[in-house]
């Protein structure tokens, strides 16, 4: 297994645990009272959900196309 592949797992990983929390900090009493005030999630939920995408994508693309070495 190539390198590529070693990090696109873990990244893929990483994200997955990233979004989930992200989602989980959703549905909180503060981040609901925040949303409904301001009509947008907190910073910090926000960064999770963005990172946790990101690193999903980024580690499912060198999972599938990291290539063999």
């Amino acid at each position: 297994m190539s390198t590529k592949r070693i990090v696109g797992i873990g990244l893929l990983i990483v994200g997955l645990g990233l979004l989930f929390f992200g989602f989980q900090a959703t549905d909180t009493l503060t981040e609901e009272v925040h949303e409904t005030l301001t009509g947008r999630f907190t910073d910090e939920t926000t960064w999770y959900l963005i990172g946790g995408a990101a690193a999903a994508v980024v580690g499912l693309l060198l999972t599938l196309f990291g290539g063999k070495r």
